[in-house]
């Protein structure tokens, strides 16, 4: 691989997921992995963009995609990519059951390290991916740092991908600038309490902004204040991706815009995504029509 020395408007480090979803509507494999739904959030967005990722060579396809909408990609070939059934056994969207066949491995601080760009995203499939002291070393860069509790909470058991605490929790947290999080997490995270508390406790801990995604919407916690915007999509057809795109499209438009605005922006990218399985396809003038038609007249 080349050594990089170009600066990027922002970046996403995670593995490439092959995933197969079976719900209610069948089953069916998509191309998945955070890096992915978020270099194209990024990239149509207009933005300088690097997404680093591990995967197998029979899923470059996935890396061909991304460099033609413009992005660098700093791809380290593995045995195996990491693999991903996902079971929606209800039509409630957040009600699902996750389990994981094969894995592409744990990043190295060489593949990170020559990554410069204004903000940075870690959106990890599993705990074991990125480890404490990779994120360590991203936050020694000038850069924004966000992550995705789901990098660490989730863990391997006998195949299932379940929630558990981690030791390391306070150090990760304390290195972040932006941490997302969903409300089942949130709950696993500081037991029995309401979003509004979770969202101040994950704050003391060291992000100055915190993203909590929930089945109708999403709350954020910025600046000492609140936001909060719902999804609207016409209709929910690819669940999975939801809170890549979430957190991506906050941290991007984050870059040049406020924390509320950047909330509405997040929520209406999102509701978009949701109307289509896969990474996010659609134009911005589609994004700025939702917030103009169903956003900004109920602010």
């Amino acid at each position: 691989m080349e050594t990089n020395t170009k600066f990027y408007d922002i970046a996403f480090i995670g593995h490439y997921t092959k995933d197969t979803i079976v719900s209610t509507l069948g089953t069916r494999i998509v191309d998945g992995g955070a890096f992915n739904y978020g270099a194209n959030v990024a990239a149509r967005m207009g933005l300088k963009v690097a997404a680093v990722t591990r995967l197998a060579n029979e899923d470059l396809r996935v890396v061909e995609k991304l460099k033609h909408l413009g992005v660098d990609v700093f791809s380290h070939i593995s045995p195996q990519s990491t693999c991903l059934r996902l079971e929606y056994p209800t039509s409630d969207v957040d009600e699902r059951v996750i389990y994981i066949t094969s894995s592409a491995g744990p990043f190295i601080t060489t593949e990170v390290e020559n990554i410069h760009a204004r903000a940075i995203v870690v959106g990890a499939s599993m705990r074991g991916e990125v480890s404490l002291k990779i994120i360590e070393e991203l936050a020694k860069k000038k850069t924004i740092l966000a992550a995705d509790v789901q990098s660490f909470i989730r863990v391997n058991d006998n195949g299932k991908l379940v929630p558990k605490e981690w030791p390391e929790r306070n150090d990760i947290f304390a290195c972040l600038d932006i941490l997302k999080t969903d409300a089942v997490e949130a709950g696993l995270l500081f037991g029995n309490c309401d979003l509004y508390t979770a969202a101040q406790k994950i704050h003391d801990l060291g992000p100055q902004e915190v993203v909590i995604t929930h089945r109708d919407g999403l709350l954020v916690y910025a600046d000492g204040n609140f936001y909060e915007e719902k999804f609207l999509p016409k209709e929910i057809i690819g669940r999975s991706g939801r809170g890549d795109t979430c957190i991506a499209s906050y941290t991007t438009k984050r870059l040049s815009a406020s924390p509320q605005e950047a909330t509405i922006w997040a929520a209406a990218v999102t509701s978009l995504k949701m109307e289509a399985e896969g990474p996010f396809k659609r134009t911005m003038q589609e994004v700025n029509n939702l917030i103009y038609n169903k956003y900004k007249n109920t602010n």
